[in-house]
């Protein structure tokens, strides 16, 4: 088997992949600020790491896989006054910040489950982290590089870029970009009248007296930036410097190299040695974000109910497109490519299931035929493509081209002596291997959940027509049934309903 690969976007270079530690890897990769349900967008980078975690056990590391939750802060700076996002919507809600907090790291959780994601091996969440946060900020103002302004601390990125440039690691190493570029093309920003420069960022934010989520600092009451929160728990979890850190290509500019510059002043060392960033999904050719307005989140795409889709789509369907892609290059949605995707996972799960009941001592001991070594060439390929940066769009292409030799042998169209019988259990064996624990499709994982959400959205709609038709009789009876059944319904100001189950 060759050696494992990854490009990294600190070097910008495919490079063998060496742990510090022998046996072991760390991984980081930034999870949710749990501020809205997930969407599709949220999906592609928890199922590309999850394959990168996935692999990583399978080539006999002992991997601890770090992946946050961001359930404080996230503030944006640009353009607005700093804005908690878990404090905007809980007002929105009607709920406390923690309430809504829970529902939608629930929510989250659900999705993940639902797309036959492992667990990560530790979960912090930015507010249980309060103190290494407040620890790591006093350090970096101790050191100099950040100072305090009316209750508020910011990063001094010139002094960083100033004194880093020296030693090879300027502000921008991530991202490929300049801090004079940066500075000439800066536009003048609301509320950034404290800052002494317009590039320097929030380590910690002063907390006016209606902002809800709060915590006492040194500084004063207030709450912590985004950036600080990852490092923080990267710190905690995975030491001064580890492996990898993952996300998706937003993150590269400015959170992760914030990151690296606060990491860096507080441990000494840039703090992860490979970066790996997913690319985006986008819907006709634009990013998916609410700026936009074309979120699709994963209760609408496992039920259909949105009205760019033309359907429900299975969970592993959803997993199967993304596969279908390398994780470094853009993923366009539409319509016919997750129909294309479905029909795609159909094909490939009944030659599976073809494959199972095919005896290997049907098969010849002896054959040298061409099917036999086609199939032991193919096979063979897929660990190398695994191993060159996580190929699972390569993968997929060597099992559909084993798909017709699986179906023909079932069939009877090639003989049994055509293949070894060796070659038909590796065939078993390995086609396991990867469809259900390399790339971890399981077409049973969220049948039921689907199956029952569909049928909740029917009576909903039931419901809303007899309401239109003022037959609150009717409107009640399905609410009080579902009520019974620990299904409560919820009418949002929208017009629509939404609904939890106990």
């Amino acid at each position: 088997m060759s050696e494992l690969k990854v490009y990294n976007s600190l070097t910008r270079e495919k490079e063998v992949f060496t742990p510090i530690t022998p046996g072991h890897v760390g991984l980081y990769v930034c999870g949710p600020t749990v501020s809205g349900e997930s969407h599709l967008g949220h999906a592609r980078p928890y199922v590309t790491f999850d394959i990168v975690f996935r692999w990583l056990m399978h080539l006999g590391y002992k991997v601890r896989y770090v992946r946050n939750i961001t359930d404080a802060g996230h503030f944006e700076e640009e353009g607005r006054a700093a804005e908690d996002k878990i404090s905007k919507k809980a007002v929105l809600e009607k709920l406390e910040p923690m309430e809504l907090v829970q529902k939608y790291t629930n929510l989250y959780h659900w999705g993940m489950k639902q797309l036959n994601n492992l667990d990560p091996s530790i979960e912090p969440t930015a507010t249980g982290h309060i103190i290494e946060q407040i620890g790591m900020i006093e350090k970096i103002i101790a050191d100099g590089y950040a100072y305090v302004v009316n209750g508020s601390v910011y990063f001094d990125v010139e002094k960083y870029n100033k004194d880093y440039s020296k030693k090879g690691e300027p502000y921008g190493i991530l991202s490929g970009r300049v801090l004079d570029d940066m500075i000439a093309t800066t536009r003048e920003l609301d509320n950034q009248e404290e800052k002494r420069n317009t590039n320097d960022f929030a380590l910690w934010k002063n907390a006016p007296p209606e902002h809800i989520m709060r915590w006492h600092s040194p500084w004063g009451e207030g709450f912590p930036g985004w950036h600080i929160e990852c490092s923080a728990m990267s710190t905690k979890y995975l030491g001064g410097q580890f492996d990898i850190h993952g996300g998706g290509m937003d993150l590269l500019f400015p959170h992760h190299e914030c990151e690296i510059a606060q990491s860096n002043v507080c441990n000494g060392h840039i703090p992860a040695r490979y970066w790996i960033h997913n690319n985006m999904i986008t819907i006709n050719g634009r990013k998916m974000g609410k700026s936009y307005n074309n979120v699709i989140t994963l209760t609408q795409l496992f039920s259909g109910d949105n009205p760019v889709l033309q359907q429900a789509y299975h969970p592993m369907v959803i997993r199967f497109f993304i596969l279908q892609t390398h994780y470094r290059s853009t993923l366009d949605f539409s319509n016919e490519a997750l129909q294309a995707s479905e029909k795609g996972l159909k094909r490939l799960w009944e030659a599976y299931d073809n494959l199972k009941k095919l005896s290997p001592s049907g098969g010849n001991a002896a054959t040298n035929g061409e099917i036999d070594e086609r199939c032991i060439k193919l096979l063979g390929e897929m660990d190398d493509f695994m191993n060159d940066d996580f190929s699972t769009a390569k993968v997929l292409a060597n099992m559909f081209e084993l798909v017709p030799v699986i179906n023909g042998l079932k069939d009877k169209h090639i003989a049994a002596d055509a293949i070894s019988a060796s070659t038909i259990q590796l065939l078993q064996e390995k086609m396991k291997l990867y469809i259900e624990d390399i790339l971890g499709l399981n077409v049973q994982v969220g049948s039921d959940n689907n199956k029952l959400d569909g049928l909740i959205h029917v009576l909903i709609n039931m419901r809303k027509d007899a309401r239109a038709k003022k037959d609150y009789a009717t409107s009640d009876r399905i609410r009080n049934e579902l009520l019974t059944l620990g299904i409560q319904l919820k009418d949002e100001k929208d017009g629509n309903m939404s609904y939890t189950m106990n």
